[in-house]
């Protein structure tokens, strides 16, 4: 069995029928989509500024974030193959004020993000071949990832993601074993620990690293990869258990490289993407150049996952919003053939180059921030509200494992919007 064979079912979703009772681990890879994506340069800045000021103790944070993305992940794909719907159908059945929080909230990100995700994968290559300005980096970045995402299939695109999460993952963990990690400081920085000043970079971890917009698309890439039908559940948890068990040791990677380079030598990084840069010069001086420019292929891999993802998963968001506006017309297999999803792609892509005349103002990351806090309380509300209500049958309805996990991420996802609105005031 294999995508290339799946028929499509009267829902417009290719159908892969039923799942093997063998070789289940051969079908993971939305799940690894969904993880690389939600991993980001930011999160590796974030990562490594909590690990060079506090060293290990937030370790255990990491691992809880692990297990809130998990709850989260799960719960989109659940309602879609539970369903036979899509999220966007749960939230329009919510009320026309999802359309409303959810149209307005993907046109304003999708244009703040298309200029920091570019600029972010344009970094590491400008520092590659600085025979081109930055700018011109982002835009030949955006402009590929645009073509890439329009002309193929999903099949072909999970397989160039599943390549960069493993050269990102390949390369930072060979990194952290590298600078030889302190195992029983790593070890008691699992028992849960909260250092002062720590508060908001603890909450940023358990709930910002690897948390974006597109675990709403999970459940997408799901139905696209053929999964169905109820009878898939038991593969999706493996595949989203995997990805993001995965994406967890790779953000520990990065706080293990945190604390023992920057924590142990007191070395600030710069603030944004651009403290990757720094962390590129202390690799360079302490292990060499071949470790630094390795380093910088990681950097591009995780930069440029985040990029395909985004303009993947969000444009197909936009395509079934487009679709629900509309009524539900339309079939869901033509998502990403659809003139809505051509036009995120643009809209990703195009608009945002005049941001990067700029060189992403300070103004733009603070807005930028505040705009991700906004949609994950979002998310994890509606996902307890649907996946508690008779739109789901009873059997696959949240237990109260499910239901603590979403409810945790709600409240740490509500603090940390509370506080980039106050950031964003207090200026």
């Amino acid at each position: 069995m294999s995508d290339s064979r799946a028929v499509v079912d009267e829902t417009g979703f290719p159908d892969a029928g039923d799942p093997p009772r063998r070789g289940r681990w051969k079908l993971i890879g939305p799940g690894i989509v969904a993880a690389a994506t939600g991993v980001g340069a930011g999160d590796l800045v974030a990562t490594l500024i909590a690990g060079s000021r506090f060293g290990y103790a937030l370790m255990w944070a990491a691992v809880v974030g692990c297990i809130v993305k998990i709850a989260l992940a799960e719960g989109s794909a659940r309602y879609h193959l539970a369903t036979g719907s899509t999220i966007l159908d749960g939230w329009r059945s919510l009320g026309r004020w999802t359309s409303w929080y959810f149209g307005i909230y993907i046109m304003i990100w999708g244009f703040v993000y298309g200029a920091t995700a570019m600029s972010a994968s344009a970094l590491p290559l400008a520092a590659l071949f600085p025979f081109l300005p930055l700018w011109a980096w982002a835009m030949i970045t955006g402009i590929s990832c645009a073509i890439f995402v329009a002309l193929n299939r999903y099949e072909v695109f999970e397989n160039i993601m599943k390549v960069f999460i493993g050269v990102m993952f390949v390369i930072v963990v060979g990194i952290a074993i590298l600078v030889a990690p302190n195992v029983g400081e790593a070890f008691m920085g699992l028992i849960p620990s909260v250092p002062q000043g720590s508060a908001i970079y603890t909450l940023g971890l358990i709930g910002g690293v690897g948390g974006t917009i597109t675990m709403a698309s999970y459940g997408y890439w799901v139905n696209a990869k053929g999964w169905r039908s109820p009878k898939w559940m038991g593969v999706m948890r493996l595949d989203n258990r995997v990805a993001y068990g995965v994406t967890g040791l790779f953000v520990i990677a990065m706080l293990i490289i945190g604390a023992e380079l920057l924590y142990t030598a007191q070395i600030t990084l710069a603030s944004g993407d651009r403290g990757l840069l720094d962390l590129d010069a202390v690799l360079e001086e302490r292990f060499g150049g071949f470790v630094s420019k390795l380093f910088l292929v990681g950097f591009f891999a995780t930069a440029i996952s985040s990029v395909l993802g985004v303009w993947q998963g969000v444009s197909l968001l936009f395509a079934d919003f487009w679709r629900n506006l509309r009524g539900g017309s339309g079939a869901r297999s033509d998502l990403q053939t659809s003139p809505a999803f051509r036009f995120y792609l643009f809209w990703l892509t195009i608009p945002p180059m005049v941001l990067l005349a700029f060189g992403r103002p300070f103004l733009l990351v603070i807005i930028y921030g505040a705009l991700g806090a906004f949609f994950m309380p979002f998310l994890a509300l509606t996902l307890i509200v649907l996946l508690n209500s008779s739109r789901v049958p009873a059997e696959w309805r949240s237990g109260w494992v499910s239901n603590g996990l979403l409810g945790l991420s709600a409240a740490l996802f509500i603090v940390l919007c509370l506080n980039e609105i106050w950031q964003l005031v207090a200026g």
